[in-house]
């Protein structure tokens, strides 16, 4: 089921801080199912629950090999110290980019559908993801790490403006 993603900077869900999930539930499988389709729908890459209104931990992502991973409860315990700049845009602000400096590596630890925890390490643009997608668990959205000299714009059928 398509479910209604969340927009605005000043989204009142979009800057909570989402809770841990205790156990995972038909309902939990449900949701991560719903978020698939709608990401999907979307054309995005990934996906955080708070975007669709669910203040839990959980993410998908898209992988390089265009497999989509769920996270459930994401903690990055590393992070290389080597960043890279680069453009970011948000499916709950609709056409807008900025670039943003991430971390070009991270050692993430989380939760598989099955309640498996497993840690792995992420590179590149995958890594860039997960930083982003973590962000909107903890109420961070991407423009707020834009400083005066990098404005987000916004596109109107295919011009910047």
């Amino acid at each position: 089921m398509l479910l209604p993603i969340e927009t605005g900077t000043d989204n009142p869900i979009l800057r909570k801080k989402s809770t841990p999930v205790e156990k995972i539930t038909k309902k939990t499988l449900k949701l991560v199912k719903d978020m698939h389709e709608t990401m999907i729908e979307a054309n995005g890459v990934g996906i955080a629950a708070p975007q669709v209104g669910v203040n839990e931990r959980i993410f998908l992502m898209t992988l390089d090999n265009k497999k989509v991973l769920p996270m459930i409860n994401p903690e990055i315990l590393e992070v290389s110290e080597k960043t890279e700049w680069g453009e970011e845009g948000c499916l709950s602000l609709p056409n807008q980019w900025g670039s943003v400096e991430r971390s070009r590596a991270v050692m993430v630890r989380f939760k598989d559908l099955k309640g498996q925890t497993l840690t792995m390490k992420f590179e590149g643009f995958e890594a860039r993801e997960i930083q982003h997608e973590l962000d909107h668990l903890n109420g961070i959205l991407f423009t707020d790490y834009l400083e005066d000299h990098q404005i987000a714009f916004e596109v109107r059928e295919g011009e910047m403006v």
